[in-house]
C-alpha cells in the first residue's frame, strides 16, 4: 500500500478523525481541512519516492510568544503557545543510507547518513538543520538510517511564528519515531533542535521557539538554568475561550535591523554588569532601583528603561500564568496590554530609532487599541522593530476586525489562528 492509498483508507476511519481533532484542537467539522493536506502530501510523496517501509505522518506547529518580551536571553520567564499552523510530513525509511527531504516549493535536500559532520557551507540552510538533528540522535546512540519525506508548510514566513523551529521539531519527531523507538520526549527533541540550529545552522538562538513547538499547548518556561530550563504546561482551554489569537503582519521588513535587535541583550547585560552579574535575572530588583544613578552613568538611560521592562515583564509572565490557571481571562488580557505598553515605552522595540519615519507596527497597535479597547488585548509580537502584532479578539468580532485592519494594511495581512493543544508529534504510524 503506497502513502496515498494509506491516507485514503485512514480518511474513512473515525479513529483518525478523532486523532486530528485532538492534535489540532478542532471540532469534527473542521477536521477535513487538516486531513486534506495530509492526502495532498501523500500524493506528492508517492510521486517522488519508492520507500522500503510503510509511511507515517508527522506534524510540528508554529509558535507564538504570549508573554515575556525579550526576557529569555536574561534567563527569565516566558509564556508561549503552539498554533494551528504547522509543517506536516509523510515519511518512510529507505535502504539507501540517505535522508531525502522534499519540501513543497523547494529543491530536495539529500544528506548522507555516513557524513553527519558540520558543513560550514550549509550554514543558514535547511540541510544544516537536517544534518544537525540526525547527528545529535546518532551521538545519543540511536541507529539513524536513511529515510524519505515530503513536507508541506502553512507556517507564515516572517510572522514570528518560527518556521525554522517547527522544521527542526518535525525532523526530530521523524527520527525519534523511525529510529529511536519514540524514546526521546518533547523537551529533549526541542533541545536537539536547538543544538542543530546553534552548531550546524550556526545561529545562536535560545530554546523558547523549539520548546513551544515541541511541547505544544500553552507552556511557561523558566530559564534560570539554560541547560535545564523548567517547562510547565498551562492548562487552559483556549479553543473554547471565546477569543481568537490574531497575528497581524504590519508589512514592515526585518532588513537592516540587526543592530537594533543586538542592542537589547547588550544593554541589559551592561546593566547587569554594574552589579557584577551576567544577566538581569541574577540582579536583585531592589538593589537595581537603589542604584539607578550608577546604572545610568555606566550603561546609559535606555539600558535602565530596558532593565525596568525586564523586571516587570518577567513578573508579568508569572501573573499571566496564574490568571490562566484560575480561568481569569479578563486579568490575562489586562496583563497582555500592560506587557505591550512596557515593550513600547521601556523596551522600545516597536520601531527603530534609525528609521523613525517607518512605524508600521505602531500604526497596527494604534488600530488595535481603537478596535479592541474594553474587549480585547494587543501587543508587539516577538523581537519587535518590524514584523507582527499579536491580538486576542472576541470570536464575535473577528470578521469585522480582519476587514477593518486589512482595509488599512492590505489584504491577507491579518491571520486568525488558535492555540493548538498538541505539539510536534507522529500523527499516525
Amino acid at each position: 500500500m503506497n502513502a496515498s492509498q494509506k491516507i485514503a483508507a485512514l480518511l474513512r476511519e473515525e479513529e483518525f478523525t478523532a486523532r486530528i481533532c485532538g492534535v489540532y484542537g478542532c471540532e469534527r467539522a473542521g477536521a477535513a481541512q487538516y486531513a486534506s493536506r495530509y492526502a495532498k502530501a501523500a500524493e506528492a510523496f508517492d510521486s517522488y519516492f519508492t520507500p522500503s517501509g510503510e509511511a507515517s505522518l508527522f506534524t510540528a506547529p508554529g509558535r507564538t510568544e504570549i508573554g515575556g518580551n525579550h526576557t529569555d536571553h536574561q534567563h527569565g520567564h516566558v509564556l508561549a503557545g503552539s498554533v494551528n499552523l504547522d509543517i506536516i510530513a509523510v515519511a518512510a525509511p529507505n535502504s539507501d543510507g540517505l535522508i531525502r527531504i522534499k519540501s513543497e516549493g523547494y529543491p530536495m535536500d539529500v544528506i548522507k547518513v555516513s557524513d553527519l559532520a558540520v558543513h560550514d557551507g550549509e550554514a543558514n540552510r535547511s540541510p544544516a538543520l537536517i544534518r544537525g538533528v540526525a547527528a545529535r540522535f546518532a551521538q545519543l546512540g540511536y541507529p539513524v538510517s536513511g529515510f524519505d519525506a515530503y513536507t508541506m508548510s502553512n507556517v507564515l514566513k516572517g510572522s514570528g511564528l518560527s518556521s525554522s523551529a517547527a522544521f527542526e521539531v518535525l525532523i526530530g519527531n521523524m527520527i525519534n519515531t523511525l529510529f529511536a523507538g519514540g524514546k526521546e520526549d518533547p523537551i529533549s527533541i526541542a533541545q536537539i533542535g536547538q543544538y542543530a540550529e546553534n552548531v550546524y545552522y550556526q545561529k545562536p538562538c535560545g530554546l523558547m521557539d523549539q520548546m513551544a513547538s515541541s511541547v505544544g499547548g500553552i507552556i511557561t518556561i523558566d530559564f534560570a538554568s539554560t541547560e535545564k530550563p523548567v517547562v510547565e504546561k498551562v492548562d487552559f482551554d483556549f479553543p473554547h475561550s471565546g477569543y481568537a489569537l490574531v497575528i497581524i503582519d504590519s508589512g514592515a521588513g526585518h532588513g537592516d535591523l540587526t543592530d537594533d535587535y543586538a542592542a537589547i541583550p547588550a544593554e541589559m547585560k551592561a546593566a547587569a554588569g554594574v552589579f557584577g552579574k551576567n544577566v538581569l535575572r541574577e540582579v536583585d530588583k531592589a538593589s537595581f532601583y537603589a542604584n539607578i544613578p550608577s546604572v545610568r552613568k555606566i550603561a546609559g538611560d535606555r539600558a535602565v528603561l530596558r532593565s525596568i521592562h525586564f523586571f516587570d515583564d518577567d513578573k508579568r509572565v508569572q501573573d499571566q500564568v496564574a490568571a490562566l490557571r484560575s480561568g481569569d481571562f479578563a486579568a490575562f488580557k489586562d496583563l497582555i496590554i500592560e506587557s505591550g505598553r512596557s515593550s513600547d515605552m521601556y523596551l522600545q522595540n516597536v520601531f527603530s530609532s534609525t528609521y523613525p519615519q517607518e512605524q508600521a507596527v505602531s500604526i497596527v497597535l494604534a488600530l488595535c487599541e481603537k478596535m479592541l479597547a474594553g474587549k480585547g488585548a494587543w501587543r508587539v509580537h516577538g523581537g519587535g522593530f518590524a514584523g507582527t502584532v499579536q491580538a486576542f479578539v472576541p470570536l464575535t468580532d473577528t470578521a469585522a476586525f480582519k476587514e477593518s485592519m486589512e482595509a488599512v494594511i492590505g489584504k491577507g495581512m491579518c491571520h486568525i489562528l488558535n492555540i493548538r493543544p498538541i505539539g510536534g508529534t507522529c500523527l499516525w504510524q
